[in-house]
């Protein structure tokens, strides 16, 4: 058994570290020879997660974001490839926070934090399990109103505008439509700095469930 099988791939702090090597005195000293063994990996400073080498189990980038700047969910295209609703591989995971907007690099990969307003965070969010983790992440009407809130030139002004940047731009998957929560998407507008944008969305919704 190895020390950090317990915790598993959960992120942790130096004060963990020192439970699991309460005889060791310099504990950054040790949190750097556990790193240049590869048997831990440094998400930020003072963070850490243990590799699937000492614990056998996946790492979740969902929890590792949630963990690294928060509160947060991983939202925007990460979250939308979670689903299933865009093809295309996405490697950084984008994350929306109430906290200033960030972001962090290290071995497991490019995290992004997008700022928002309290009401916008508080709207469309769940917790998921996956890798035998609890993660927070946006809902798929969530994370396509994320992408758009957060897209600085977007304006989709017209049902065209609308169509085109789902079928083209981000290939969205548009059969998930049918599926949507109205209501939710309704609740994200108000909340949104691309209000008329969402709207524009949700009417475009409202006419191809109608055809």
């Amino acid at each position: 058994m190895t020390p950090f099988e317990n915790i598993g791939n959960i992120p942790f702090d130096v004060n963990v570290l020192s439970a699991v090597f309460p005889n060791h005195k310099h504990i950054n000293e040790k949190a750097r020879a556990l790193e240049k063994n590869g048997q831990i990996i440094r998400l930020k400073k003072g963070m850490y997660v243990a590799s699937k080498m000492e614990t056998g189990k996946e790492l979740s980038k969902e929890l590792i974001a949630n963990h690294i700047y928060g509160p947060s969910y991983v939202g925007c295209e990460y979250a939308m490839r979670h689903y299933g609703l865009i093809p295309e591989r996405v490697y950084q995971v984008t994350s929306v926070t109430t906290k200033h907007s960030r972001d962090f690099e290290n071995a497991v990969g490019r995290f992004s934090y997008q700022n928002c307003s309290p009401e916008y965070f508080a709207v469309g969010v769940r917790i998921e399990h996956a890798d035998g983790v609890n993660f927070l992440i946006a809902t798929p009407e969530k994370a396509l109103c994320d992408v758009i809130n957060f897209s600085k030139c977007l304006n989709l002004r017209f049902m065209k505008d609308v169509e085109t940047y789902l079928e083209e731009d981000i290939r969205f998957d548009t059969d998930a439509l049918e599926g949507f929560d109205i209501k939710l998407l309704e609740r994200c507008a108000l909340a949104s700095r691309k209000q008329s944008s969402i709207n524009m969305l949700i009417k475009y919704i409202k006419h191809v469930r109608h055809l």
